[in-house]
């Protein structure tokens, strides 16, 4: 569903909420432009957004103050549509892990005593001082302060005859009790001062990480604001600060010493903060602590990838030598099964009637070839015998001793060895080949070896 305020402005998702509203992102239709949209359910109690977009107005021109750009009514909600701005000081406290340096704390507290005096010369006080209502701008703006929020503010005199508003107890306590004055716990009318000591509340809470009254317990919400207040009104200013530089104490003391009506002196406390600075020789270049922290995170996130993929490469050069070791296996596997038959072999096989002569054994180049001793293959007399009668025309050709016929024997057994050896040498080793299977299948009717 298109939800949609001043005809040209459409909601979006919830990112925020405040005294008495929600706030939800925002789209100009026309432009693309991002806005913040606050809503309120105009049947509310204690209605507040229509006097926020008054104080709004009042302020408007200020440095870090939102610019109202639409108020309405639009169905049952009342809508104020304004600027839209970055994370707020207690997500950026959280995201630096609750823990700021002295830097980033004073380069906080010049721009907060900045927006805070320019408050006061308007003719209000906020009433409400937190680091939930303090946002850093987006974009060319992101090292600015932004104060927000004015739904509790209050004129604290007329803006014309700056006659002051009269001293008074029994009040309510109006703002957020962890950072509220102890004159607001007391009762008593808020002024200038209170907003101030609640600064002051804010600023030792980013050095130290928490404030001593944090997480009391109590049955009712009254006793347990009256616990909290016990608490501040027990510890000094010089105990509360304690570790921290003395102008945080001095500070505290001040604002603490001030009357109802006085005008505080904004370029004192200002002072007493520069002056730290320069003491500590920080460099007004706007870089806090969260920035420092993104940049560490994005080189850690480099660094995490390019482990990454150097865990990758060598997974994948482990695989590649992996498949190359299987693949000179598999070739010494069919290397191997190509070898020719042995020496017994041979003699197997020679003894088959018809069967081609075949080399003794035959190996790879380079390599020597088996030949076996005469001395080893003496023909038995019996074989001869059978040979003679079963070729007498043969006869005449052979040999008449026993000798000469194993001399003539191992010369035709040695010639497919000569064949082998000439193709090894690779000297005509093909035609020498061709010729030497010749001769075998010749041989082959007058061998002995079948006899």
């Amino acid at each position: 569903m298109d939800l949609r305020v001043g005809r040209k402005y459409r909601i979006g998702r919830k990112i925020g909420s405040g005294s008495f509203g929600d706030i939800y992102l925002g789209t100009n239709i026309i432009s693309g432009e991002e806005v913040a949209i606050k809503l309120e359910n105009i049947r509310a109690k204690h209605p507040q957004l229509e006097y926020e977009a008054k104080v709004y107005k009042a302020l408007c021109g200020g440095v870090g103050i939102p610019f109202v750009r639409w108020f309405g009514t639009e169905c049952d909600y009342n809508a104020m549509v304004i600027d839209l701005l970055g994370p707020s000081l207690e997500d950026l406290f959280s995201y630096c892990n609750r823990k700021f340096s002295y830097k980033t704390v004073l380069l906080l507290a010049d721009q907060l005593l900045c927006r805070i005096e320019f408050i006061h010369a308007r003719s209000f006080i906020h009433r409400d001082i937190k680091p939930d209502n303090f946002l850093m701008g987006i974009g060319k703006k992101g090292s600015q302060v932004n104060v927000i929020d004015f739904g509790l503010a209050k004129k604290y005199r007329d803006p014309r005859t700056y006659v002051h508003i009269p001293y008074r107890e029994n009040k309510n306590l109006t703002g957020t009790a962890r950072y509220a004055s102890i004159n607001t716990h007391l009762g008593i009318e808020q002024s200038r001062r209170d907003d101030l000591e609640s600064l002051g509340y804010v600023l030792i809470y980013f050095c130290r990480g928490s404030l001593p009254w944090q997480g009391l317990k109590a049955a009712t919400k009254r006793q347990k604001y009256d616990r909290i207040l016990e608490k501040k009104m027990s510890i000094p200013a010089e105990v509360l600060a304690h570790g921290l530089p003395i102008e945080f104490t001095q500070y505290l003391n001040y604002v603490r010493s001030l009357r109802f009506e006085d005008k505080p002196d904004y370029m004192y406390l200002r002072r007493l903060f520069r002056d730290l600075f320069v003491k500590e020789h920080y460099v007004y270049d706007y870089i806090f602590d969260w920035t420092v922290f993104k940049y560490k995170l994005h080189q850690q996130q480099q660094q995490q990838q390019q482990q990454q993929q150097q865990q990758q490469k060598v997974i994948q050069g482990k695989n590649t030598a992996a498949e190359n070791g299987k693949a000179d296996e598999k070739k010494k596997v069919l290397t191997h099964q190509k070898v020719q038959p042995t020496q017994q072999q041979y003699y197997q096989d020679a003894n088959k009637p018809g069967a081609p002569v075949k080399p003794l054994l035959q190996q790879t180049q380079n390599q020597a070839v088996a030949v076996p001793d005469p001395a080893d293959m003496a023909i038995p007399a019996y074989r001869v015998q059978r040979y003679q009668v079963a070729h007498p025309n043969n006869q005449q050709t052979q040999p008449q001793t026993q000798q000469q016929q194993q001399q003539m024997y191992y010369q035709q057994q040695s010639k497919p060895v000569a064949a082998q050896q000439v193709q090894a040498s690779g000297h005509q080793g093909q035609t020498v080949a061709d010729q030497s299977g010749a001769q075998q299948s010749q041989q082959a009717s007058v061998n002995p070896a079948w006899l």
